[in-house]
């Protein structure tokens, strides 16, 4: 039987979702025994793979740079699971929202009096271009399974991958439908 193409990757977020995947602690040897961790920021790849089997995407769609990439995953990826509270809502990154749209929020954040020497970025590529509204990926394509959770706790994790690895659409119950 081939080895399930896993990706993980990080968008609109703090990383507090990867940090919870590393705390499936000795499991995650189990785990590399079972996928082929072909794209994550635990790993040093550079360009989304073609034919990926299963992809968790922490983070909200915040900037040009996460729309590109989403619409990537997507169409590379066979199933696709919004990882954690930022994925699934928004969350925290999505409370710049109400502050206005990007301008709005850069000026804020950057020209602000308080600031020494206030400037906006100018430079390409130093800032992403944000977009005007925070969304989560389902808002941007299609998700295929919510694991929520700020961050989601390992267990939660564990037992989505593994009714994904056994080709098990994952069940989650009243407990692990909790937020937090």
């Amino acid at each position: 039987m081939a080895r399930l193409k896993l990706a993980t990757l990080w968008l609109g977020g703090c990383s507090g979702c990867h940090m919870s995947f590393l705390d499936m602690d000795d499991w995650l040897i189990e785990l590399a025994g079972q996928v082929d961790l072909v794209y994550s920021p635990l790993a040093d790849v550079k360009e989304y793979p073609e034919n990926v089997d299963v992809a968790l995407v922490e983070g909200a769609i915040a900037n040009d740079d996460n729309l590109h990439l989403i619409r990537v995953v997507r169409q590379r990826t066979r199933t696709l699971v919004s990882f954690g509270d930022c994925a699934v809502t928004g969350n925290v990154t999505a409370l710049r929202n109400p502050l206005g749209l990007a301008r709005e929020v850069l000026d804020r954040s950057y020209l602000d009096p308080g600031n020494y020497r206030p400037q906006l970025p100018c430079e390409p590529g130093i800032v992403p271009v944000l977009l005007d509204r925070v969304q989560p990926v389902h808002a941007v394509v299609p998700v295929d399974f919510y694991l929520p959770g700020c961050p989601p706790p390992a267990a939660r994790i564990r037992k989505v991958l593994e009714a994904l690895i056994a080709g098990r659409t994952p069940m989650l119950d009243q407990s692990d439908l909790k937020f937090g």
